[in-house]
């Protein structure tokens, strides 16, 4: 097929079938190509972080629930050692 120079751009032909412009400037082409790549890593990347402080957040509740009980039924169980303690000696 026969493409067609632009005029004053070296590196852009036109297809007569179609009449699009086509850039044949490869080191161009690769260098989209390598800015693509980065960007859609960079997006990746800020998705993973995401989902790890996500998944930190969680756990960090269940650490606190779990605390929250322990100190709850330390305390009951302090309480009621010392019921038995002072009903012990009342008697």
């Amino acid at each position: 097929m026969d493409y067609i120079k632009v005029k004053g751009h070296d590196h852009l032909i036109r297809d007569p079938k179609t009449n699009s412009i086509i850039n044949i400037n490869v080191s161009e082409y690769e260098e989209y190509i390598s800015r693509r790549d980065f960007k859609l890593k960079e997006s990746q990347k800020i998705q993973n972080l995401e989902s790890d402080v996500t998944n930190m957040k969680e756990d960090l509740n269940e650490i606190k629930f779990l605390l929250r009980r322990l100190i709850n039924e330390s305390w009951w169980s302090n309480t009621w050692k010392f019921k038995q303690k002072f009903w012990i000696c009342k008697i």
